[in-house]
């Protein structure tokens, strides 16, 4: 949709018009790191407790941004005088308000989903049981906060016949701001759960919250046998219009009497105004199953024929929720999303590649399919493809499809096309693929796995896969518990904890992480390497490598004097002046640091200098996770308050400090000083049990071979495992090599095989070792979890008395890392 300047000023009830430009609006922005068509994009300035949107707009206007949502406190550059600034008191209140009025010019029906679980999966599914019957417009991937619900509705255009668009809150009174621009009139509620009940006073206060997106709605569907959603529909009189389904009332809409699981499927059986059916769906698992039967209500509710549905049913594919990242062939970065193909999704992916910072230039590469699923005749669908192609810089198109051949026209980059993926693979174009950053989309139909195997360098089956979107949320979520001047240290040391220090570092760059630590010298210069601009400590430097920390902007810790006068001598001969370092002191840890005996020699010394320049002061405490040393915890904070002060005393600038690590920042909060340090907790690993973390990295390999023994049978090395029954043992593809420790062999360890634990069975061999899958229904090639979500690194640790630290940093370099991102 397009809207001229002026009528989102009306919109939003600006009342001062003079020295407004004419302009047409079709993009809202609120991360100024997505730009991609800047003369037609409206930008609001947002004002975060971590970030103030009001920063960037200079950057943006550079760059041919000419249209602003700002605060009303904004000074106006005179620079800008070119440019629309239109005053809001709330920017935030601004997006929502002008997309609200946009919603209510559709008369269309309009899916709200909300619940703790499955609104993604619900609503992916919708799309797929309903996009034959209509245009759909929908939340892309997981969009359902307070800036994501707005910028999904404003997808809305005059080809629109359905939205589905899922809300989540985290907060109280968060939902009534979401209402208006969903306006759902048909509203799904999937699952109510323990997600964010840290922030509402009970599980009724939450549930009444989320039943707000359907105040005006005309038609609630919900699970009949959850108590508190249906006793909280009946106190907020909304139980004139529910549509419930059931497993134990026969009076509810859809009655469903019967679930039988089998190996690969689950079939339902269900009753719907007295007619009895079935259906079958390739899942079996619990959360699949429910998500399906919230699908089928509101197939039924919307009139689908249960014929119909149960054809559909059939063909219902798993959300691929994330992006993934993977090594390619001739120095290729991989990106694989070869799960669906409609328009939405490809300008997604399209941002996520075009945002990637390489470490060295590499040609971005897109092969796409045909576009499905659109609601547009093919010739506008892709030049409307064409068009957001080359708003992202893509340098090379190949596109694999009937259709999108037909059109191959409207494409002005460098291209080839293929009628089919067999064509593609025929024609040994992918050989040729060298220093490409190469994005995989496409319908499953084309079945583009077979492309990613050709071109993914395969190191290692076992891998460990990253989530960088939990290690967003667990960035956010101790960023939230500073105060907004704090600045947050990030430890990627030791390869980023396991999880590989340049990919981390690149995602906590992006989301503007202040600063960066590592242990050594070299770790830093591979991150400069990388493209790293972010500053970065360096904990453990040593003289020898003085001339790399120099040469790579890197600032080192100080934490003796041997140490202090090597790098002062340097920084003289090399003429540098003012360059930043961090003084460590000695409060109790007794490991590196200086004591409070020579403080004041050591500031005696570095005010005679001017090489160097004191950019913080900090400690590091010894037990900050135990409360029964929280006595000596509180003496280090008194000691450090004492030195630190004693420190910025004699010296006119800014001297920041910090103490706290991790379980510091989750039980001391009153000690957070200026800057605080993160570790373990940004990986997902908390000593106090932290709401809201999410586990960032699993380590995953698979079944090799399946050997039925007998009693009394040994297995594996030097027979230290007998058998004292007849069993199934599989052998998994991973070893000490790979970072198992041997300390898990005869059944101090387990994995995880298809939901079951199976012990680890006879010694941990270099490159395997041997489970025990007797009672579990497992198969060769199936999936082993070591570590993951359902098995913590936590549990894993505490089987063989050692630490997650040491687990997560013992994964050998040639597991192969996969990064994977929604």
């Amino acid at each position: 949709m397009k809207y001229n300047i002026s009528e989102i000023t009306t919109a939003l009830n600006i009342k001062q018009k003079k020295g407004i430009h004419d302009s047409i609006i079709t993009v809202l922005l609120t991360d100024s790191r997505k730009l991609s068509n800047p003369d037609e994009t409206l930008f609001f300035a947002l004002t975060t407790k971590t970030n103030d949107g009001h920063s960037f707009i200079d950057d943006l206007y550079t760059q041919g941004v000419r249209n602003f949502v700002v605060s009303s406190k904004y000074v106006v550059n005179e620079k800008h005088k070119d440019a629309n600034f239109l005053e809001v008191k709330c920017t935030l209140k601004a997006l929502q308000m002008l997309v609200a009025y946009h919603r209510h010019k559709f008369d269309i029906p309009v899916i709200g989903i909300t619940g703790s679980n499955g609104k993604t999966i619900v609503k992916e599914w919708l799309y797929q049981l309903l996009h034959y019957d209509y245009n759909i417009v929908r939340s892309p991937r997981s969009y359902n906060s307070q800036t994501g619900v707005p910028l999904s509705v404003w997808q809305l255009d005059d080809t629109s016949t359905l939205g589905i668009f899922e809300a989540g809150i985290s907060m109280p009174d968060e939902m009534e701001h979401l209402e208006p621009i969903i306006h759902p009139t048909i509203g799904v509620f999937t699952k109510l759960g323990e997600a964010h009940q840290e922030n509402f006073s009970s599980m009724q206060q939450k549930c009444k919250e989320k039943l707000e997106l359907f105040i005006n709605s005309e038609v609630i569907i919900y699970n009949g046998d959850n108590p508190i959603i249906s006793r909280c529909v009946e106190d907020m009189a909304l139980s004139h219009k529910t549509f419930t389904w059931s497993r134990v009332n026969r009076e509810s809409p859809l009655f469903i009497s019967n679930i039988k699981s089998l190996e690969d499927k689950t079939i339902i059986k269900y009753s719907f105004l007295g007619f009895d059916t079935d259906l079958e769906i390739p899942f079996i698992d619990g959360a699949s199953i429910e998500n399906t039967i919230s699908s089928l209500a509101t197939l039924l509710y919307m009139r689908v024929l249960p014929e119909e549905i149960k054809v559909r049913m059939r063909t219902l594919e798993r959300v691929a929720m994330r992006l993934d990242v993977r090594t390619g062939k001739n120095d290729c970065i991989l990106i694989n999303d070869s799960y669906n193909s409609d328009f939405n999704s490809i300008k997604i992916a399209l941002e996520f590649q075009n945002q990637r910072k390489m470490d060295k230039p590499l040609k971005k590469t897109l092969i796409l399919s045909d576009v499905f699923q659109s609601g547009l005749l093919p010739k506008t669908l892709y030049k409307k493809v064409a068009e957001v192609v080359e708003q992202n810089n893509v340098d090379k198109i190949i596109g694999i499809g009937h259709d999108i051949s037909q059109f191959s026209s409207v494409f002005s980059m460098e291209k080839q096309f293929f009628n089919t993926t067999d064509d593609f693979i025929k024609s040994q174009v992918w050989k040729q693929f060298k220093n490409e950053l190469i994005l995989v989309k496409g319908a499953r139909s084309f079945h583009f796995e077979r492309i990613i195997a050709l071109l993914e360098k395969r190191i290692h089956e076992t891998v460990l896969e990253v989530d960088l979107d939990a290690l967003v949320n667990n960035f956010n979520l101790y960023k939230s518990k500073i105060g907004r001047d704090a600045k947050l240290i990030s430890m990627v040391k030791a390869n980023g904890y396991g999880a590989g220090a340049v990919e981390i570092a690149k995602t906590l760059q992006y989301h503007r992480c202040g600063y960066l630590a590592v242990a050594v010298a070299s770790e830093g210069v591979t991150l400069r390497e990388a493209g790293i601009t972010t500053p970065i400590i360096v904990l453990n430097p040593e003289v020898n490598g003085f001339e790399e920390l120099f040469s790579s902007g890197l600032e080192p810790e100080i934490y003796n004097f041997r140490i202090l006068d090597s790098f002062m001598k340097d920084a003289k001969r090399l003429g540098v002046t003012d360059y930043p370092i961090h003084i460590k002191l000695d409060t109790g840890m007794h490991r590196l640091g200086f004591v409070r005996d020579e403080i004041p020699q050591l500031i005696d010394i570095l005010k005679k200098q001017k090489s160097l320049r004191v950019e913080s002061v900090f400690s590091h405490l010894a037990a900050s996770e135990s409360w029964v040393f929280d006595k000596y915890t509180a003496k280090q904070v008194e000691t450090f308050e004492e030195l630190s002060t004693q420190i910025g005393q004699h010296f006119n600038y800014k001297i920041h400090r910090h103490i706290l690590n991790s379980a510091g920042i989750e039980r001391f909060p009153n000690n957070q000083f200026d800057m605080v340090r993160l570790g373990i907790g940004l990986y997902g690993v908390s000593s106090t049990g932290i709401n809201g973390l999410q586990n960032v990295c699993t380590l995953k390999t698979t079944i090799l071979q399946i050997k039925t023994l007998k009693s009394n049978d040994s297995v594996g090395y030097g027979r230290k495992e007998m058998l004292d029954h007849d069993a199934r043992v599989a052998t998994i593809r991973i070893g000490y090599a790979d970072g198992l420790s041997r300390q898990f062999g005869n059944r101090k360890g387990k994995v995880l095989i298809n939901g079951k634990y199976a012990p680890i069975v006879g010694s941990v061999c270099m490159d395997l070792c041997m489970v025990d899958v007797t009672d579990i229904d497992a198969k060769e090639g199936d999936e082993v979890i070591i570590f993951g979500e359902n098995l913590s690194v936590v549990e894993l640790a505490e089987s063989i008395g050692t630490i997650p630290y040491e687990i997560l940093t013992s994964v050998s370099p040639r597991v192969k890392r996969v990064y994977v991102k929604q």
